[in-house]
């Protein structure tokens, strides 16, 4: 009999899940709303319940599943397989997901932070092409990343290694949630070079969309300024300028101290696709030293929202 894995990936609005096969080819694909009221107390409940209820649809039984894994925002215990601190989730308290789900479901469970994740799906089906020293970064509402060395994920005594969103590019730059300042997620994450453009339109007194735009207080965003900017817009290149500069600091530092095969960039602001990354691959070619710059490169995300359930489902070859 053929083994499968179940990969499910939580975030604020969707739950999305998939069963693959133990070579991390997906076979089925769904997902449910997230909901977060009553302190999120029904989101587990509600993957108990989704995940049974496709077993059922699908006649599949439960003996033919090696495990399932979850990438999932907050701090995560991964030996308790205990979240807190997701707040966009409205978990403010410890969640015993591993216990409730295994005894849910009767399958064995794993989880890791959800960028961990994202960033072990490109690595094992992605662009990392499951390479032993792979690093990712997602470039979403706020910046993330997964940091594979030697065929391990690196978490850090406390579970914070490749919080790459938070290296300082810009010393005494934009307050950051985190409470420093000049964090890279300040600039170049989807609000970051949201923010960007707002004081950098303030400054500019020529012509362009998005100073006009901006001074007439439309809706911006990453989008619309890459879009912009592709289009040849002066002040849209410049903010694109500015955020790629500084991303191409913090990958080419991060470069420098690991030298992985490759940086895998991800993540909504990504889609910008090679319009950014050749920018970014120029700032980086400067500040990587001559070693890195010929043997780690840089690569844009493949596999889009399925990153987070397929490298969901790799935790739970641990039980294969």
């Amino acid at each position: 009999m053929e083994r499968k894995l179940i990969g499910v990936d939580l975030g604020g609005t969707t739950i999305k899940f998939a069963i693959l096969t133990e070579n991390g080819d997906v076979q089925q694909k769904w997902s449910v709303e997230t909901n977060i009221l009553d302190e999120g107390s029904h989101i587990v409940p509600d993957i108990v319940d989704s995940i049974n209820h496709h077993l059922d649809l699908y006649k599949m039984d439960k003996d033919q599943f090696v495990g399932i894994g979850m990438g999932t925002p907050g701090t995560v215990d991964r030996d308790k397989g205990t979240v807190i601190g997701a707040f966009n989730l409205n978990w403010k308290k410890t969640q015993n997901v591993k216990d409730e789900i295994e005894k849910g479901t009767g399958i064995k469970f794993a989880l890791d932070n959800d960028a961990n994740v994202a960033g072990l799906g490109e690595r094992w089906k992605g662009a990392g092409e499951n390479g032993n020293d792979v690093s990712f970064v997602t470039l979403g509402t706020g910046i993330g990343g997964g940091l594979i060395a030697g065929g391990e994920l690196l978490h850090g005594v406390a579970g914070a290694a490749g919080e790459i969103g938070h290296v300082t590019v810009e010393p005494d730059g934009y307050l950051c949630t985190c409470g420093k300042r000049g964090c890279l997620e300040q600039y170049a994450s989807a609000t970051g070079v949201v923010h960007v453009a707002r004081d950098m339109a303030e400054e500019f007194s020529g012509e362009s969309e998005l100073k006009t735009q901006t001074d007439d207080g439309q809706d911006i965003t990453s989008k619309l300024v890459f879009d912009l900017a592709k289009n040849g817009d002066v002040l849209a290149l410049r903010v694109v300028d500015r955020v790629s500069h500084l991303l191409g600091l913090a990958l080419g530092n991060l470069a420098n101290t690991l030298n992985p095969e490759s940086i895998v960039i991800g993540g909504g602001v990504s889609a910008a696709g090679d319009f950014l990354l050749d920018r970014v691959n120029k700032y980086y070619q400067q500040y990587a030293f001559s070693t890195v710059r010929s043997s780690t490169q840089l690569k844009l995300a493949r596999l889009g929202n399925d990153a987070g359930v397929i490298g969901a489902a790799s935790l739970a070859l641990v039980f294969a």
